[in-house]
């Protein structure tokens, strides 16, 4: 028997019965293993996974402990961040990292249960929301949000892309219960029930809109960075596990921001590794985690990521996902301050990068990076054979896409990319002449 999808949430936030689990790091007195809970594909949080797990940062800085045990780092992959938080509850995670929403979830659970956690650190971040998208089918006529009334929409109940799909239908006037039929699915699952037809569209977080895209079987339907509100995944640690072994979980925050410097130093190296561990495409990765990426990598805990998670306790109290939600108490940046030392500053104070096109040319290990979309074009049309990816800013929300999956409008002959077809179709509205093309016209018209 089938349970319904709020039905199947709700569950996850009952009591649980007959849970085992040490309350600290397991080990047999000399030795400790340490858990790490992670999510390969979902490339937000290379840093504190993916990425970091392939650099071997962590276990190098707990070699480097020398305190008297020999550390072992057990690495467990999921899909999503419920899971992960169900294994911390139980004592069996002592790390995580998961998305915002999540992360609020975590919070409940933990104290639901007394098994309290605590946000230690921020991996990746979109300071407009721009890391999660609502997808349709290829050849879907559905043009908006509007357009969804009725349909079938698949999503992660509880996931950040599931507020960005709330979010976004409620300001477009469609609500987000009654007004379509929400699939509570897995994002594999998702992808799946949209290309057999299944599903209408897909709210998901990265790397899912975009590997849809990359590969035909997707094209946007809405940006979510034109709810202009940040969106982030993060750390989550068991309080207990913190107490016990702050110097376990500061070597791990260490590691990640050596994880955060090479991404940023090698951004083409970065997106090769995390493309050999988990099957994507390293073109999606790079889209997400490169120089100019939808995603902004940094631990610091940023005051308006805390404002953000605040805001979004309120979303999931009206979808009976959890109740109130002490956001301050669950935010700890002792240990990522102790672990960055007097470089914490200067992490609160770094900003995204400035939108930017970017041309990743064939066996290069660099991209080339242009600041106006003519020049790109004009580099991309006499370079046509030569061109592994080409990535642009959507000219209102600044969130990098394929450039041959935008959407194009010329507007006395300048040449605009657009992730969505209603953000397009909106700057066509206000703008006399203006008028939507295709990207072969486009190349043509910059050769």
């Amino acid at each position: 028997m089938k349970r319904t999808a709020v039905g199947a949430t709700l569950l996850l936030l009952l009591p649980l019965t007959g849970c085992g689990g040490s309350a600290s790091a397991g080990g047999d007195g000399s030795t400790v293993t340490v858990t790490v809970g992670y999510q390969s594909k979902t490339i937000n949080t290379v840093t504190a996974g993916t990425l970091l797990r392939s650099l071997g940062a962590f276990e190098d800085e707990l070699d480097a402990l020398h305190d008297g045990h020999t550390y072992k780092v057990d690495w467990q992959d999921y899909a999503t961040g419920a899971p992960i938080t169900a294994q911390m509850t139980a004592g069996k995670i002592d790390i995580g990292s998961m998305g915002d929403f999540p992360l609020l979830i975590n919070a409940a659970r933990g104290r639901q249960l007394n098994r309290p956690t605590r946000l230690v650190s921020v991996t990746g971040y979109n300071l407009r929301g721009g890391l999660n998208t609502i997808v349709t089918a290829t050849d879907s006529t559905i043009g908006s949000l509007a357009g969804l009334k009725g349909k079938k929409v698949s999503t992660s109940i509880g996931s950040a892309a599931d507020g960005t799909l709330i979010r976004a239908l409620q300001r477009a006037g469609v609500d987000p219960d009654k007004g379509i039929q929400k699939l509570n699915q897995q994002p594999a699952v998702g992808a799946s029930a949209l290309s057999a037809g299944s599903a209408d569209a897909l709210s998901q977080f990265v790397a899912w809109p975009g590997l849809l895209t990359y590969q035909g079987k997707a094209k946007a339907l809405y940006d979510g960075a034109e709810l202009n509100l940040p969106t982030f995944h993060g750390v989550t640690a068991r309080e207990d596990f913190a107490e016990e072994r702050p110097a376990v979980l500061e070597a791990f925050l260490r590691a990640q921001a050596k994880a955060t410097d090479y991404l940023g130093a090698h951004p083409v190296s970065a997106a090769e590794k995390v493309a050999e561990a988990t099957g994507l495409p390293a073109e999606v990765v790079y889209l997400y985690n490169g120089a100019h990426g939808i995603s902004t990598f940094d631990p610091a805990i940023k005051p308006q990521l805390v404002a953000a998670l605040k805001q979004d306790v309120a979303v999931l109290k009206t979808a009976k996902l959890t109740g109130d939600v002490d956001v301050d108490a669950f935010v700890d940046d002792q240990y990522v301050r102790n672990a960055l030392g007097a470089t914490y500053a200067e992490h609160l104070a770094t900003r995204p990068a400035a939108a930017a096109g970017e041309v990743w040319p064939k066996g290069a290990r660099q991209t080339r990076t242009f600041k106006s979309p003519a020049q790109l074009l004009s580099y991309v049309a006499g370079h046509k054979a030569a061109i592994r990816a080409v990535y642009v800013p959507d000219t209102t929300t600044g969130t990098l896409w394929f450039a041959d999956k935008a959407v194009w409008v010329n507007d006395d002959d300048r040449l605009l990319p657009f992730v969505a077809p209603a953000t397009a179709k909106a700057y066509v509205t206000g703008h006399t002449g203006a008028r939507v093309i295709t990207y072969a016209d486009v190349l043509r018209r910059a050769s």
